[in-house]
């Protein structure tokens, strides 16, 4: 894939997707939040690829925030729109039917903040920090984060940190459930490499699936048990189903194919 403000590579069957504007602390701007968009949804389609891993360059920024130098000629309208192409992208890859697992290497602020929550998992260096700190602005977060930040850490936490503005460093972050593991800079990308790979080890489909039913969590209890179960029995149909069972059964490693 060639792109001017990402960078892709592979490492056997995870893609790494970097934001490759070092200079702008990987500030999303439209070419970002574009690129971002075709990126991901070629990856959902690519079979060779069972996990992502997105990273931003650089030491000081997974993502600054979106680029504010834009603000000052946007309409309402035109604000509306912005917000609009930024939570569809990032709904994108919140329902990548695939591990996405953010790997955030220093501040993550803002539309960073959205970008790693839109993720499924987030790895931390100890010198990342968090915040949603739009409200200092004169505005709010557009890019999904008073939607998800609260689904992740709880209202009241994601309340203050909306309304103060306020980043919390990678250990706080941590201790209210915001990342998932923290780790030394240097160690930044193979931990969370170690994180995916103990996912992409499994079914795909079932990993689709499960995705898809964690998703319905966030609507009323009986409507996702109904989905639980419909996925639950789909998971029936499948290769991987039969090897799995039989793989324990036989007391030996099973060779998922993804079908």
């Amino acid at each position: 894939m060639n792109f001017e403000s990402l960078l892709f590579e592979a490492d056997g069957e995870i893609a790494i997707v970097t934001i490759n504007r070092p200079e702008k602390l990987n500030a999303l701007n439209e070419t970002v939040i574009s690129e971002l968009d075709a990126c991901f949804e070629d990856l959902a389609s690519d079979e060779s690829v069972r996990g992502v891993i997105i990273t931003g360059a650089g030491s000081k920024a997974f993502v600054a925030g979106a680029d504010i130098s834009q603000f000052p000629t946007l309409t309402r309208d035109d604000a509306v729109a912005f917000a609009k192409k930024g939570q569809h992208v990032f709904s994108r890859i919140e329902k990548m039917p695939k591990p996405v697992v953010a790997a955030v290497n220093g501040f993550a602020l803002g539309g960073g903040c959205e970008l790693a929550l839109a993720c499924h998992l987030r790895v931390a260096s100890t010198h990342a920090q968090f915040g949603q700190p739009e409200v200092g602005l004169g505005v709010i977060p557009g890019y999904g984060g008073t939607q998800r930040l609260p689904r992740v850490v709880g209202r009241g936490i994601a309340t203050e940190m909306i309304l103060t503005g306020k980043p919390v460093s990678a250990e706080r972050a941590y201790e209210i459930g915001l990342v998932n593991r923290v780790s030394e800079p240097e160690d930044l990308l193979e931990a969370a490499k170690q994180v995916t790979r103990s996912m992409t080890s499994k079914a795909p489909i079932a990993i689709a699936h499960a995705l898809k039913a964690i998703r319905e969590s966030d609507g009323p209890l009986a409507d996702g048990l109904i989905e639980e179960a419909r996925l639950f029995g789909d998971s029936f149909d499948t290769e991987d189903m039969q090897e799995g069972v039989s793989a324990f059964l036989e007391r030996r490693k099973p060779e998922f194919r993804g079908r």
